[in-house]
């Protein structure tokens, strides 16, 4: 989509994240009332692996690699948002 004209002008057939890059659907875990789950963080850390990895299901010789990443990315939240207010 066009910022400047707010029209879309992506080729045919592909999607807004094809076009224009990483999905903006991994949701804002910080809120003021609580603080989130360790599977809403796990949830947010395995779309984001699956984005940069490219793999929405490794195959079996990635799984150790890519699970390794989920729980350092899901640890790696966890300290960030046990640190900002």
């Amino acid at each position: 989509m066009s910022l400047q004209t707010g029209r879309d002008r992506r080729p045919s057939g592909l999607s807004f994240c094809q076009t224009y890059g990483m999905c903006r659907s991994i949701k804002t875990l910080r809120r003021c009332d609580q603080k989130p789950t360790d599977q809403e963080i796990h949830d947010a850390a395995l779309q984001f692996v699956r984005k940069i990895s490219g793999y929405r299901v490794p195959s079996r010789a990635n799984t150790p690699a890519f699970e390794s990443a989920v729980r350092d990315v899901s640890a790696s939240s966890r300290r960030l948002l046990d640190a900002i207010a």
